[in-house]
Formats: C-alpha cells, sequence, structure tokens
C-alpha cells in the first residue's frame, strides 16, 4: 500500500518503489492539459527539451520581497546563477528587482545582458580571475573576498573615487570547507583596509550546507558584532550575506514519509541503493525558510537597531516550480524480477540532464507520462541513450499509471533549479537539450519560443 498526493491509499505492487506524485502549479496542469501544445514542442525541436515558465521566476522573488517587507528588514536577493544558465531567469531578475550571484566572467556579462546593472551583481568564488575582479570592478559589482591574497589584487583595481565594494566571506565555526576566512585572517583583512581607500568593507557573508534555518540565524546574529567593530575602523559594513539553501517542497509530506521510511533496493532496478536523497519535502520552504530566519531570537529587530542590509543567495529557492524536462520514449522492453514483470524504457537524452545523479542520488519526483491515456498501473526504469549500463534516468521501479510506449513524452517534472543543465555534456554528440520558454498569450493560450 502507498500514499497518493492526498494522503489516501493506493495498491501498489512489491517491485514498484512507493509513488512520489510531485506537486504541480497551475501553469503546468495547463501544458499537461493542452492536447497538442508539448507534442508541437517535442516535434519542433527532434530530441529532449527543457520547459521554463518564467513568471513563476517572478512570483519566487515577490515571495522572498515580501518576507523582508513583513519582518520590516532592509533585505536584498542575489540569484545564484548556477543553478540554471537560462537568459530568461536572469531577465526575470532585472524585471522583478532581484540582483545575481556570479562566479565567472561568462555569467556576468549573461547577466548584465539580460539588463542586470552592474552594482545589483555579487561577484562570489575562491581564487576569482584577474579578468573576473577586473570586469566586476569596472563594473561597480560587490565581491565577496574569499582569501587575503585577492584582498591585495582587489587593492590595487580601485581608487578614492571608485573604492572596489568588498564583503569578507567567513569560515563558519567547526567548517572544514575550503571557502571562506579563520578568525585570524578575518582580522588580518580587517586590518588590510586601513588608510586605503581604493577598497571598501561592505560587509561579511557565510554559506553553509543543509537547509538549517536556526544555524543561518544564529551565525548572521554573531556578525552582527563583526559590523560594528568594523564600523569603528571607519568601515561602512552595512550588508550580511546568509548565502543560499532554501529549501523547496517538491512532494507532498505523507509521499514523502511513505518512501522515505520505507525504501528499499528491492524497488531499484539492478538492486541499486543510495545512501541520501535531497529532503523532497520541505514543510517551511523559501519565504517562509526565510521568515524563519528573521524570527529566530530577534534577528530582525538586531539587524534593523544596527542599520544591517540582509542579502540572500537563493538559487534552486527562485527556480521552484519554474520548468520541467521532457524526453521521449524510444524504446521499451520488459524484464523480470522475482518473476514479475516491469518495463524498463530507453528515452531520448541522457541522466546528465538529470543532475542528482552527479551526487550519486536520484531524483525523485516521479515522472508524468504524457499523452495521458488509459491503461493500468505499470512499475518502470527509465534507462537514456548511451551505451553506458549506469545511463539511467530513473533506476527506481516508478508506478507509471499505464505501459510507456514509443513517441510518448516522460516529463520530469520541478527541474530547473540545477537539475537541467548543471551538469550537461553532448556526450556521443547527442544534442543539449535546448530550453523553451512558455508565454502566456490571449485566450489562456500559452506560446512558446527558445531561450535566448
Amino acid at each position: 500500500m502507498g500514499l497518493d498526493a492526498g494522503g489516501v491509499g493506493v495498491t501498489r505492487d512489491a517491485i514498484s518503489a512507493a509513488p512520489v506524485p510531485a506537486r504541480l502549479d497551475d501553469w503546468e496542469r495547463r501544458v499537461l492539459g493542452d492536447p497538442n501544445l508539448l507534442g508541437d514542442i517535442g516535434f519542433a525541436v527532434g530530441g529532449p527539451f527543457h520547459v521554463l515558465y518564467p513568471p513563476r521566476v517572478g512570483r519566487n522573488i515577490q515571495g522572498f520581497h515580501e518576507a523582508f517587507a513583513q519582518a520590516r528588514i532592509d533585505g536584498v536577493v542575489y540569484y545564484g546563477k548556477k543553478a540554471n544558465k537560462s537568459a530568461a531567469v536572469a531577465r526575470a531578475c532585472a524585471e522583478h528587482g532581484a540582483g545575481v550571484d556570479v562566479s565567472s566572467v561568462g555569467e556576468l556579462t549573461a547577466a548584465l545582458a539580460q539588463g542586470v546593472r552592474g552594482a545589483e551583481l555579487m561577484v562570489t568564488g575562491p581564487a576569482k580571475s584577474d579578468q573576473l575582479l577586473w570586469l566586476a570592478t569596472r563594473h561597480g559589482a560587490l565581491i565577496a573576498v574569499d582569501d587575503l591574497d585577492e584582498l591585495e589584487r582587489l587593492a590595487t583595481l580601485g581608487d578614492s573615487t571608485a573604492p572596489v565594494r568588498i564583503m569578507l566571506r567567513v569560515l563558519p565555526a567547526a567548517s572544514a570547507s575550503r571557502f571562506g576566512m579563520t578568525e585570524a585572517e578575518l582580522d588580518r583583512a580587517l586590518a588590510a583596509f586601513a588608510g586605503r581607500a581604493s577598497i571598501r568593507l561592505e560587509g561579511f557573508s557565510f554559506h553553509l550546507s543543509g537547509y538549517d534555518a536556526v544555524a543561518r540565524a544564529e551565525l548572521a546574529g554573531a556578525l552582527i558584532a563583526r559590523c560594528l567593530h568594523a564600523r569603528t575602523l571607519g568601515q561602512p559594513a552595512t550588508t550580511l550575506s546568509i548565502g543560499g539553501g532554501f529549501g523547496v517542497d517538491y512532494v507532498p509530506a505523507a509521499a514523502w514519509a511513505e518512501f522515505s521510511e520505507h525504501v528499499d533496493r528491492q524497488w531499484f532496478h539492478s538492486g541499486k541503493s543510495f545512501e541520501s536523497y535531497y529532503p523532497y519535502h520541505f514543510p517551511a520552504p523559501g519565504p517562509a525558510m526565510l521568515a524563519a530566519i528573521l524570527a529566530h531570537d530577534g534577528l530582525a529587530q538586531r539587524l534593523r537597531d544596527n542599520a544591517i542590509r540582509l542579502a540572500i543567495e537563493p538559487g534552486r529557492a527562485l527556480l521552484a516550480h519554474a520548468g520541467f524536462t521532457a524526453f521521449r520514449v524510444q524504446g521499451s522492453k520488459i524484464r523480470h524480477v522475482d518473476g514479475a514483470p516491469y518495463h524498463l524504457l530507453t528515452v531520448d537524452g541522457t541522466s546528465l540532464s538529470l543532475s542528482e545523479q552527479w551526487f550519486d542520488s536520484e531524483y525523485l519526483p516521479d515522472p508524468l507520462l504524457w499523452p495521458t491515456r488509459p491503461g493500468s498501473t505499470t512499475p518502470t526504469s527509465v534507462g537514456a541513450a548511451t551505451c553506458l549500463d549506469s545511463d539511467m534516468l530513473s533506476w527506481r521501479r516508478i508506478p507509471l499509471p499505464r505501459a510507456a510506449t514509443v513517441g510518448d513524452l516522460l516529463i520530469y517534472p520541478n527541474t530547473a533549479g540545477y537539475q537541467m543543465d548543471s551538469n550537461e555534456s553532448a556526450f556521443h554528440e547527442l544534442p543539449i537539450p535546448p530550453k523553451v520558454l512558455l508565454h502566456d498569450a490571449p485566450g489562456d493560450r500559452l506560446r512558446w519560443t527558445l531561450d535566448g
């Protein structure tokens, strides 16, 4: 017995994985309900494709802005551009008052090309190239400095009329991360600002792994004292960045509990097993997590009292429910386990377009089979169109509502955040799936174009 999206019991055979149905937005239901749109896109593209709906990105940005406003906080959102390369996402940031967090010349110039102003950029990453630092300073970007050598290089790029805007990245206590500065290095960095009008300290930043709101609030609170100390040295120190790591709620709580509490390698093709999975159910995602951070231990009040702006750098959370990935079924065979049959599909793409495999894990929101037709529940694993036995999009036996046939589309939902292009490669000289943008049109229709 498993659970459907509403928590209602449904029959599941012993070899199928527990169903993990994805939460769907209204725009996704419109697409799936259109009898022609997906088929037309697939015909025109001739291979797998990614779909993005930019208005959802705008709503996600607005959600974070509203959390700041409700807490009466001066806050700023920087989109972590590494989460998706789409030009349309950067354009949505420019249109909805978000900056962009970049870590390369390519990301920086791509953001500028979509209307993001230089002062709205935050430049992060370790040991940045000279070209990236030069370009960032020319455009007045805020630069998160990861080491003392980088600070010295930046001091030569600014002047008293246009000082380089700098944040110092903090290494959290007890962290083994290769990023950030120790307490001793931070003290040396602060001393380096003395008498140098070419660099200006605007604040401090940090990044924490995981999705713990309390840990972020407590470290932000501790760094308020660092800002106040920097002010005694003549630096403005008006900004704290708590980085990203805002959870996304992919699936309902009941479905996630059913899967995670009972997961069994017998549910997987070839007995595959994984040590961990992303937390696909998150009870307080995105803006709600930000609200929890600001509410913890009076952090919002302390930020207000000390005139400190809070910056965040969400990637996945700004892309939540803003896109999906479609593959065409181009082959199907039947295999057996413990005498029971299941279907093993081959689709026209690779697992490099579902980047969770990069982390030796499985992307768990169940794919949707399009078009909808009657049939009986069919346990199904999904393989890729390569010669690698390990190239599987879905190792688990998904309880599809019917048997998939050649020409059907498998729609993997909510892939805009990291999944759809973080790890893509033209392996076998297969084409990299294009990004398709959906646009609202009169008559409740949707039009599509290719991403710029």
